[in-house]
């Protein structure tokens, strides 16, 4: 395993003691929150005014032209100041959010406004993400990834899980003005701590000045030079196509088809952020040998959780959701960690681009199949469907021997080695 540590601009503290990345890890977490308030918003609204499909492609709108631009914003993560990329495009969605809540007081929502505002945003995360992918290596050792990502996914899993209870009592009272002014504040929030406070330990080798296509081509050079990193790209690209949909609009279509209200989608959303930082914590107590290896195991058991979405009460929808959550939480370290301690630091941000470029490419029709089959077929199947092709995709990893034995602790004392 290739694991490059970046170069020294100054010492960090200990994990433990370090306020700063603590500080960092807590705004995220308010960030978060708002995000989630945002998409509750989002996803109830557009299933209150359109078809289930529609309101599927809404709710996926973003995705198509971040699958367009994601390279070209992978790209700028190698080259850029990523903070600097972090504070613009923060500030354009504080701007999209702000002209959505005043466009909607002065009229009702409708399907344009919604599709804009999704495609706006995805637009923003094509940039940002690539960039924000890479702070990590730039605030603490390669040693203390595992524990950094442990206690971020267990912040930004509760940040989630208050935004998801807030955010279904707040859309039923306040519409979508009030949903879109809060996520708003939280960026700004973030803005402001990254524009005053957050400061790089680590400096990242930095791009040459070359074309953006010249850049993403060296990045697919790469893969095919690296390959440990070429599997590890591979094997964690696309795995959201199962349980977005699923949460995305199935718990919607649910809480509309049993009534049980916008209160119940964020009621569910909660116990997703319940269970994650409940995942994510348990690593920083105890962690698997064998980290890729285990996270895929877990996400079996999330693909099996997907089909219980769709079938029974509502407390065995609230418990399904929770182990979605319990499995996205533990695996989502365990696979973040890997990669970020894996990837040459050089091509971090192309790297991260790609991985996200299978589930925006694909996410739309996911979305929108998953609409189609609930408006044709009983509202069960497409969640049974999307949770056994989820459990179905681990067979991959999972039979991949480097995958199987792949782990982070030899590279403690062998940072440049190669397994």
């Amino acid at each position: 395993m290739t694991s490059v540590e970046p170069q020294l601009l100054r010492e960090p503290p200990p994990f433990r003691r370090d306020f700063s990345v603590h500080a960092w890890i807590g705004i995220k977490a308010l960030s978060d929150a708002g995000d989630s308030i945002w998409t509750i918003a989002l996803a109830w609204t557009a299933v209150q005014i359109t078809s289930p499909a529609v309101a599927g492609i809404i709710v996926a709108a973003g995705t198509v032209p971040r699958a367009i631009i994601l390279l070209f914003g992978g790209a700028l993560a190698d080259r850029a100041n990523a903070r600097h990329v972090m504070i613009v495009f923060n500030s354009i969605r504080i701007a999209v959010l702000v002209t959505v809540a005043l466009w909607v007081l002065a009229a009702t929502p409708s399907v344009i406004v919604l599709l804009i505002a999704a495609i706006a945003f995805g637009v923003c995360d094509a940039f940002y993400e690539p960039s924000a992918g890479t702070i990590s290596r730039q605030l603490v050792r390669t040693e203390d990834l595992p524990s950094y990502s442990a206690v971020m996914q267990t912040a930004t899993r509760l940040g989630t899980m208050g935004g998801a209870a807030i955010g279904g009592v707040l859309v039923a009272h306040t519409g979508m003005v009030g949903s879109a002014s809060a996520n708003a504040v939280t960026f700004a929030v973030v803005v402001a701590f990254l524009a005053i406070w957050l400061r790089p330990r680590f400096a990242l080798p930095r791009d040459d000045k070359e074309s953006a296509l010249r850049g993403i081509a060296r990045g697919f050079i790469h893969l095919k030079d690296a390959p440990t990193t070429r599997t590890l790209v591979i094997a964690v690209s696309g795995l959201n196509l199962a349980v977005g949909p699923a949460m995305g609009i199935g718990i919607a279509l649910r809480a509309t088809d049993q009534g049980w209200g916008a209160e119940a989608v964020g009621i569910f959303e909660a116990l997703v952020g319940v269970g994650a930082a409940i995942g994510a914590a348990g690593i920083a107590k105890w962690r698997p040998r064998r980290e890729a290896n285990a996270g895929f195991r877990a996400l079996v058991v999330q693909g099996v959780a997907i089909l219980f979405l769709g079938i029974g009460p509502i407390w065995v929808v609230g418990a399904a959701a929770f182990v979605i959550g319990l499995t996205a939480g533990y695996a989502s370290v365990l696979l973040s960690s890997t990669f970020a301690a894996t990837v040459d630091t050089s091509f971090l941000g192309r790297m991260s681009a790609i991985t996200r470029l299978g589930d925006d490419c694909l996410m739309p029709l996911a979305m929108a199949g998953f609409g189609a089959l609930a408006s044709v077929t009983a509202l069960w199947v497409p969640f049974a469907l999307y949770g056994a092709g989820l459990a179905c995709l681990m067979v991959f990893p999972l039979s991949n021997r480097m995958l199987r034995t792949m782990s982070l602790r030899p590279a403690k004392t062998s940072p440049n080695a190669e397994a």
